[in-house]
């Protein structure tokens, strides 16, 4: 009998004017990793993409191909809260999750797809949970 099962949300975001990609995949794994950076790398062809990553051992596997236009860079240990994206995982949790029981992961899985979709069609409200000035600053150097 199964007691737990999972399903993992995987983001990217622009800073600059909250443009959010996002994949469901099925795990958390060096796999799973290179179908989303390849995915997001596909999507936005001709730009130069920095993408912030966490020491997650996915993160930073040396198995990763990582595409001409993407860059990886490394948050230092232990502070996740300095990546945009999980201030966006916080307001898909208080928002859209909250007090929530699914009767199965399909229910789960249909609802936060629903979910990341409106805050993929929503750039202003990403863009005003993620562009703080210190890292728009930063990034402007």
């Amino acid at each position: 009998m199964v007691t737990q099962e999972y399903t993992y949300a995987y983001a990217a975001v622009s800073i600059a004017d909250g443009q959010l990609d996002t994949l469901i995949l099925p795990h958390v794994n060096s796999s799973c990793m290179q179908v989303f950076i390849d995915e997001v790398a596909a999507r936005h062809p001709s730009e130069r993409i920095v993408m912030v990553a966490d020491g997650a051992g996915w993160h930073k596997a040396k198995s990763l191909k990582i595409p001409g236009n993407l860059r990886l860079i490394a948050l230092p240990p232990y502070a996740p809260e300095l990546n945009p994206v999980e201030h966006l995982w916080d307001e898909l949790r208080e928002k859209c999750f909250l007090n929530r029981v699914f009767d199965s992961m399909n229910a789960l899985e249909n609802h936060l797809e629903v979910s990341l979709r409106e805050m993929e069609n929503t750039k202003e409200r990403v863009r005003s949970i993620v562009a703080w000035p210190w890292i728009i600053n930063s990034s402007m150097i």
